[in-house]
């Protein structure tokens, strides 16, 4: 099995311009994904997320934007260590690229970064399944949501 890319190509029933905000801003972000987000979207703009927040076992991931062309591509560098640049080697690429389609959107979603880790075969299979589950769990509440924001008057 590959374990270079997850890629998921999706329908979103919003047009770009909603989508774009629903992907790159904190308070939308907080709707479909972590619990907490701290971030501008702004190329090279340091921020985090938060899973679990308030609890013992939360988790509070840095998070650098690569790319915000708003409506088109929104992508950005996570999964870093703290206080550690975000490398094409330390972290993960999350791309989200928006193209109109029938009143609507075309979400190309793509994250990489996964062999450039340098994880030994059993801990890149069991990372690259993690985010898979991840993003299959969280992608399908973001099209929900971003369809709510864009029927809203």
């Amino acid at each position: 099995m590959e374990y270079g890319s997850i890629e998921r190509e999706i329908r979103v029933e919003a047009t770009p311009e909603v989508v774009y905000e629903v992907i790159s801003t904190p308070e939308h972000l907080q709707e479909w994904w972590p619990d907490e987000a701290d971030l501008k979207p702004v190329p090279g703009a340091t921020g985090s997320i938060s899973f679990g927040a308030g609890t013992p076992d939360e988790k509070v991931v840095p998070l650098t934007v690569v790319e915000a062309d708003p409506p088109r591509r929104f992508s950005f560098r996570w999964a870093h260590g703290e206080g550690e640049a975000a490398t094409p080697v330390s972290s993960f690429l999350v791309t989200f690229d928006l193209v109109p389609s029938d009143g609507g959107t075309l979400l190309r979603f793509t994250e990489t970064g996964f062999r450039e880790k340098g994880w030994e075969a059993a801990v890149l299979e069991e990372a690259y399944q993690d985010h898979v589950r991840g993003w299959d769990h969280f992608l399908p509440r973001l099209v929900a949501y971003a369809a709510r924001v864009g029927t809203r008057p």
